[in-house]
């Protein structure tokens, strides 16, 4: 009883710890803190070469634009922004097809709330980016298949 005790009490500090790690390792959702994931970003995903440009923070957001290109011909675009809403951020966008055609409604956006930042990622649900180094980022995002299961697609970059 008493190990059983022990152990329990043992697992409970654990967490506790943990708790507070995390704690201290995020940092405020501000845009300030998430800055190094702006500049000229190039990579390959979906079979294609990829470019993400991210603007610095000003006046409440930054802003994007993604292009895939395959054999020589863009896929898609995308426009995206990181803005600041009440006390955190969410990243927002909208798909368009090789001729400017959009894939959302006019009123429509794909949201991505924010969850969680540190000093080398920042955690939205469906899309993370983490610091690499000064010259590389990693951005992952959660698409569904064609079984309706999520998969995560890993876009590597390089300034």
């Amino acid at each position: 009883m008493k190990l059983l005790f022990i152990f329990l009490f043992s697992l409970t500090i654990s967490a506790q710890t943990e708790n507070n790690l995390e704690i201290k390792d995020s940092l405020a959702p501000k845009l300030e803190n998430i800055k190094w994931i702006s500049g000229n970003w190039k990579g390959e995903a979906f079979g294609g070469q990829t470019e993400e440009n991210w603007s610095e923070p000003s006046a409440g957001s930054m802003m994007a634009t993604f292009k895939l290109i395959n054999d020589g011909k863009v896929s898609f675009y995308e426009i995206e922004i990181i803005r600041e809403v009440g006390n955190s951020l969410v990243l927002q966008l909208k798909h368009f097809d090789n001729d400017l055609k959009g894939w959302e409604t006019k009123n429509e956006t794909v949201d991505f709330p924010l969850k969680k930042i540190t000093a080398t990622q920042v955690i939205f649900e469906g899309m993370s980016f983490e610091k690499v180094s000064e010259n590389e980022m990693n951005v992952y995002v959660d698409l569904e298949n064609e079984e309706g299961e999520i998969e995560i697609v890993k876009f590597k970059y390089t300034k």
